[in-house]
């Protein structure tokens, strides 16, 4: 067997950023007092359970009550949170290390800004996705009432807009379906102003996949199956070749692909690389 690996895999800058203020959280504050993760760090099952492991606490946004502000940290994820819940945070008096992604903080600062100027913000993500209701949240409160969200060009259709309108993209959504939002915002209303919101880390994994078509006999998608952008690199895997799989790790490759002469490997944004060489070991060492 052959295993060829996209040009790009690996942490986002994003990513990486919110695993390493985690470490390092826990190498300072781990042995005197809880360390939690507002939320899940990253989309990623196995490397949260590997943080579990070492001490750090998930914590959900609507049990701040189990907080002791005396002797707790709380790590804001790569997706951030909204600014009710800082200030919550705040208010107890906690340590609060903030690993929101930068490119997610932008996103936040436009969504206040041009909420405070009046316009109504149209923001294309997943609905229920963290980063979605973050930004949501600095809108809203700049100006309740202030944000409409969309998942797809049809429900963009829809919309019953006045100017001024500004739009945004979670940044793990789909370029070809944000390009079709926009394409609907812009015939609602043509001064509208659009921000390329969308992180140059998903669309360079789906550059990188797109090359590997017909470069293989199957394909593997390596990620959290709760991760955005990983869900898509399956989707637009599933269009460029019949054998496809989406796995959390080695121990989920489908037996069938081990027969198959060259398997391809892609992986989310919230993939480690030891994640992934852990799957091209597996294949190689079961595969004819």
């Amino acid at each position: 067997m052959e295993v060829i690996r996209a040009r790009v895999l690996g942490y986002c800058m994003g990513v990486q950023r919110a695993v390493e203020e985690a470490e390092k959280s826990l190498e300072e504050y781990g042995a005197k007092c809880k360390v939690y993760s507002l939320g899940p760090l990253i989309h990623n099952p196995r490397v949260i359970a590997d943080f579990e492991r070492k001490g750090l606490c998930l914590l959900d946004s609507h049990a701040l009550n189990r907080i002791d502000s005396s002797s707790s940290v709380v790590i804001i994820r790569a997706h951030g949170t909204t600014p009710e819940v800082l200030a919550s945070l705040s208010k107890k008096g906690v340590r609060v290390v903030d690993a929101t992604c930068p490119k997610v903080h932008l996103s936040q600062k436009r969504a206040r800004e041009f909420a405070e100027k009046g316009y109504t913000l149209v923001l294309a993500g997943d609905r229920n996705h963290g980063e979605v209701i973050s930004i949501t949240g600095y809108a809203e409160n700049a100006r309740p009432n202030s944000t409409v969200v969309v998942q797809n060009a049809g429900e963009a259709e829809k919309l019953s807009l006045k100017e001024p309108v500004m739009l945004l993209a979670q940044t793990t959504f789909s370029p070809g379906e944000y390009e079709q939002i926009t394409k609907v915002i812009k015939e609602k209303c043509p001064e509208a102003v659009v921000f390329n919101s969308i992180c140059s880390a998903t669309m360079e994994r789906q550059k990188a996949l797109a090359e590997l078509k017909g470069q293989s006999d199957g394909i593997i998608v390596i990620g959290g199956k709760n991760s955005a952008n990983t869900k898509r690199l399956f989707e637009s895997a599933k269009l460029i070749c019949e054998n496809v799989c989406l796995v959390e790790d080695e121990k989920e490759i489908p037996e069938n692909f081990y027969s198959l002469k060259k398997v391809a490997l892609t992986a989310g944004a919230s993939t480690p690389l030891e994640l992934v060489s852990r799957v091209e070991e597996r294949l190689l060492s079961k595969g004819k």
